[in-house]
């Protein structure tokens, strides 16, 4: 019998709260589509401001916010886009970028804390003399947080020095913020000065604050407009969306404070799994929400063997690798599952503890 359930597969696996469930329920809507759902204009407006941006609009999910938003500022096929080698973008989202919109990727490589180095960023720009030969430059691109570096955080200094790069050259600037609200919580930073140097931003509410769909993409009102079409195009037009938005408002309103608190549950998680023989985390990096755990070479299991048993106790993960395990934290994870979870590892690692 299994006496506790944790689902650390991802910070995408949480439930919709009573509240969120009343709120959808309630929810007053119209068609969207036709621009005049009141609940999808209220959350809108809402990211708008709290990014400080001229406009938003809903989509269906990161991926088409990330695809719009490149779509948008590389409008003629053959551009370009800068972004990391190691960003979501690039690795998760099927390529859309280039099969849909036509548009190349040229990678620079993420350093460990989720940067790219500025002098390297600027060396992948092409001349625009070699414009007869090369795709032509239009983008660039960040992540923060940056996920697969762990869910580090890319400082305001960074981010404007980015942004100040790209004005340089006349280009244009897209903030995959699927976590930007937890980048906000780590550095303390508002999220409207975190992204003050983007041209535009797509923001996930169904990772880090909860939601149980969707995503918003910001920036200027022309930008949005053009968004606006291109998310008609790609069958993100939704109707009476506002069922689904009166529920991202509950976790923009409820979840965000609730951000520091998973951080820090992340932290103790990270450093209970680094004393366990066998395990490797590298807990300096542990910023938000998200724990890479490596097995070594004398640990007693495998990674893959790790979760077959963890899984019968009830505690769901995500294999990396062979060798590496993740965890994501949220909401719905307790300082009591973390504290559970760890004795389950030492359990699988050991044999103690019920195994």
């Amino acid at each position: 019998m299994v006496s506790q359930f944790v689902d650390l597969r991802s910070d995408t696996v949480t439930k919709p709260t009573e509240s969120m469930r009343a709120a959808m329920a309630a929810a007053e809507v119209d068609d969207d589509v036709l621009v005049n759902d009141p609940t999808a204009f209220r959350l809108e407006s809402e990211m708008a401001r709290i990014t400080g941006k001229e406009a938003a609009l809903f989509v269906p999910s990161g991926t088409m916010g990330n695809l719009i938003s490149v779509l948008v500022h590389c409008e003629i096929r053959g551009s370009e886009v800068i972004l990391g080698d190691n960003s979501h973008i690039h690795i998760y989202e099927n390529g859309g970028i280039s099969t849909i919109g036509g548009v190349h990727p040229r990678t620079v490589r993420n350093n460990p804390d989720g940067t790219m180095d500025i002098g390297l960023v600027e060396a992948a720009i092409r001349d625009p003399r070699g414009e007869l030969v090369y795709p032509t430059t239009k983008l660039i691109c960040l992540e923060n947080t940056q996920a697969n570096c762990g869910g580090r955080c890319l400082s305001v200094d960074y981010t404007d020095k980015i942004g100040e790069l790209a004005k340089k050259h006349g280009l244009k600037l897209h903030i995959d913020g699927a976590r930007i609200f937890n980048a906000a919580t780590a550095l303390k930073v508002p999220v409207d000065r975190l992204v003050r140097a983007a041209d535009s931003v797509s923001v996930c509410l169904s990772k880090g604050i909860g939601a149980p769909v969707g995503s918003v993409i910001v920036g200027s009102s022309d930008f949005i407009s053009k968004a606006r079409r291109l998310r008609k195009t790609l069958g993100g037009g939704m109707r009476q969306v506002g069922v689904l938005c009166a529920a991202a408002l509950v976790a923009v309103q409820e979840n965000i404070s609730k951000l520091e608190e998973d951080h820090r549950n992340a932290r103790a998680l990270a450093e209970g799994l680094d004393r366990i023989k066998g395990l490797k985390v590298d807990v300096i990096s542990v910023e938000t929400n998200i724990i890479y755990v490596d097995f070594l070479e004398d640990a007693n299991s495998t990674a893959e063997k790790t979760l077959t048993k963890l899984k019968e106790q009830g505690i769901l993960l995500m294999l990396e690798s062979s060798n590496r395990i993740r965890l994501v934290l949220h909401h719905q994870v307790s300082a009591d599952d973390v504290r559970y979870t760890i004795s389950c590892f030492k359990g699988a690692l050991t044999g103690a503890n019920g195994f």
